[in-house]
Parts: C-alpha cells; structure tokens; sequence
C-alpha cells in the first residue's frame, strides 16, 4: 500500500514530524556526524555551474515549515542514509537517483521511513545503487548487510512507520562492530520530548551525563539509577562528545 507523509500526520504520534532536533544536535545523535554533511542533506549544497553557483535539492525534506529543525521522521532518514554515504562514500547525486528510483516503483514519498524498504525496496534500492557506482555483486551483497544493520536499529509499528531509533552510541565504522552494537539507547518521540534515554526505564541518558560530569562515579550511578555498569557507561557514551 502506498505511503503518504499525510498518514502520519493522521496518526495520534504525529509528533514524529514535529520539530524537535536541531541539525547539530542531529548530527551528534547519528554518530558525531560532521554537521556540515547533515546540513548539505537536508538543505542542499551549492555547487559551481557555468560560472555561478547552484543550489542542489536536498536528499531530506525537513517537517519543519521554518526549515530550521529535523523531525523525528527526519532522524530516522539521515541514520538510514549515513549508512549509504558514510559506507560506501558515493556522490550524492548518484544516491539521489537511486532513491528516486525506489519511490517511482514502489509509489511511496519517503522509502527510507517505512518498514516494507527493509524488503523490497532495500533489494530495488541496492540493485539500482549497485548500478549506478557499477558495484559487482559481491559489492552489492555488502552493502546490503550494512543497510540491513541500520535498518535493524528502527522499530516500526503497526503501520510499518518508524516510531523507535536505536541510535550508535560507539564508532561502528568496522562492519562486525555495527552489527554486534548495544541496544541500550533509544529515541521514541513519545518518550523524554524524543531525546535519548535508557532503553525500558524512561532514563534521559543527559541526566546521567551531567552527574558524571559532576563527579559520580559510575559505579555509583548504576546504583542510584538501579541499572547495570554497561547500561550507564552507553549514556555516557551517548552524550560524550
């Protein structure tokens, strides 16, 4: 079935495209992305055409009607995407092309949010990407094992939308490093005004940051917050710059 933006807004969470991270506080979220890579997604990047500079079209349409801050829908699609540059490190325009590729033959306005992707459309997407940088299947078949990492990290509902983000919270840049990564931080718009927190307490992993900052211990915040040691060092991680 086809996919609408305006299902979404439909829904009682439609808070998932409400405004809520900045595209620093993005950035730092998916990784410590560099900013400027985040920015150049979501607004475009000027490029020398003919003596005189052009403007590309953004690879993420930003909810916000100020254009200022990423929605929880946005995050969802830059942590997607990271997986594709940050892998593979192809020319954005040959990424674009590919997913425009997927929407036209899977008649959805945003592929990379919904759960049907992590099927068909990743196998569309990673046949037309291969394509495109003449990737040999062996190639192809990587790539799709790293996608399929990140994909694993967002759970969806009922409706195959994201509403949950599991983001990074050590360097991945190592394929067995991503794959066996802690699922100890999460993103749930519903939850903390969508910050991250301590997957199955509610925990705002910057409550526990500042009080190490502070100067407790971790030892002494697992017994605080009644969590294990390896669940306060991924909030430490998380927020640490």
């Amino acid at each position: 079935m086809p996919f609408k933006t305006t299902e979404v807004r439909a829904e009682s969470e439609d808070r998932r495209l409400a405004p809520a991270y900045s595209v620093g506080e993005a950035a730092h979220y998916l990784q410590r992305m560099p900013e400027a890579t985040l920015r150049s997604w979501v607004a475009g990047r000027y490029y020398p055409v003919a003596g005189r500079s052009k403007r590309s079209k953004p690879l993420i349409h930003l909810d916000d009607p100020k254009k200022q801050y990423l929605s929880f829908v946005n995050l969802v699609e830059a942590h997607v995407l990271a997986a594709i540059r940050r892998r593979h490190g192809v020319r954005l325009p040959k990424v674009r092309r590919a997913l425009d590729y997927v929407e036209r033959e899977f008649h959805v306005e945003r592929p990379l949010i919904v759960q049907s992707f992590q099927t068909d459309g990743l196998d569309l997407f990673v046949e037309r990407y291969g394509e495109l940088i003449n990737a040999s299947r062996e190639g192809q078949r990587a790539m799709k094992e790293i996608l399929g990492v990140y994909l694993k990290r967002i759970e969806w509902d009922a409706k195959g939308l994201p509403i949950r983000l599991y983001p990074f919270t050590r360097d991945t840049q190592a394929e067995a490093a991503a794959a066996s990564a802690p699922r100890v931080v999460v993103m749930n718009p519903a939850v903390s005004f969508g910050r991250p927190v301590i997957a199955g307490t509610g925990i705002p992993v910057l409550s526990v940051y500042e009080r190490y900052k502070a100067g407790d211990s971790v030892a002494d915040l697992a017994q605080d917050f009644n969590l294990e040691i390896s669940a306060i060092e991924e909030a430490i991680r998380c927020e640490a710059a």
